[in-house]
């Protein structure tokens, strides 16, 4: 066997022996003294390390207590409050967008009632649409269905997005010179209807009974609505308990964040004079129709007594 090499100084002798071979210092060092200082300073170093351990599960058990209660109030605000739907069609163009996300309101219909010219998402499970399907058997889809669903990646198939233009007891007709009119007024649409579509190119005529809503798309050349679903339950009508909440404002993609108004032609106050008429009338006529019997009533008492 060749030798072991030795490293060389910088003459190329050996090296001298170093002090530590001799064992002065490294023998203080292997001293009881040293193993105490080294025991000393070993003590002191864990309570810092415990510390740092500590502080990490800290930090790991705070921030699943914070993805937990995010998770629960999204759930929460879902079921009461608010929720996020996605435009998955081009019916109500160009006021939505295929892919637009909006965010619907799912109290204000507890504080007033549904209006005409408000965009609102319903179920037509029921009416228009079909039964909802069954939900997955695994577990593991049906969680990550409720998950994109709290964040409008997917939609229930059996939810609608569309205008309400006539509420109960309005009278809703195509077409008065082209436009839509409710009860006798006409609708100036263009600032929401797609541009180059006329109001409707079907003719209908309809008073929206008690508990129903009337509904069309923004892009009536493309929108399967109330005046289509004639032959359904409701005769195309929707039911206001079908109503989910009111689409208020479009969320993404951020090119297109905005709200949604009710436009300035339903405020018309023809159209509320005219709906308030047709409301008062059959009042009207019931309270003239109880006073003459009452009077009749009167009369006869009256007669009975003198004889």
């Amino acid at each position: 066997m060749a030798p072991e090499p030795r490293w060389l100084g910088s003459e190329g002798a050996p090296e001298p022996e170093s002090p530590q071979e001799r064992g002065s210092p490294a023998e203080e060092d292997a001293s009881p003294q040293g193993a105490q200082a080294d025991a000393q300073s070993a003590a002191a170093r864990a309570p810092a390390r415990a510390k740092g351990a500590k502080r990490a599960r800290s930090f790991w058990r705070d921030l699943v207590i914070i993805v937990i209660a995010a998770l629960v109030l999204t759930i929460v605000l879902k079921a009461f409050v608010v929720q996020v739907f996605a435009i998955p069609s081009g019916s109500m163009e160009n006021t939505l967008q295929p892919g637009d996300r909006v965010l619907v309101n799912k109290l204000v219909y507890r504080f007033r009632d549904i209006a005409r010219g408000d965009v609102v998402v319903f179920s037509g499970q029921g009416s228009w649409g079909p039964d909802a399907p069954p939900p997955p058997g695994n577990p593991l889809v049906r969680f990550w269905d409720g998950v994109t669903n709290l964040i409008g990646i997917s939609a229930p198939g059996t939810d609608y997005i569309k205008r309400v233009i006539g509420v109960p007891g309005d009278h809703v007709a195509c077409c008065d010179a082209g436009r839509v009119t409710v009860n006798g007024v006409p609708l100036s649409e263009q600032s929401y209807v797609h541009p180059g579509d006329v109001p409707s190119q079907v003719v209908f005529s309809v008073t929206v009974p008690p508990g129903q809503l009337w509904v069309l798309g923004d892009n009536r050349a493309n929108s399967d609505d109330s005046r289509y679903r004639r032959d359904d339950p409701g005769s195309g009508t929707i039911p206001e308990s079908a109503v989910v909440g009111r689409a208020f404002v479009i969320i993404w993609p951020p090119s297109r964040i905005g709200d949604l108004p009710i436009p300035a032609t339903f405020g018309q106050a023809g159209l509320r004079a005219a709906a308030a008429g047709a409301v008062t009338a059959p009042a009207v006529g019931g309270y003239a129709l109880a006073v003459g019997l009452l009077r009749r009533r009167r009369r006869r008492s009256g007669e009975i007594r003198s004889q």
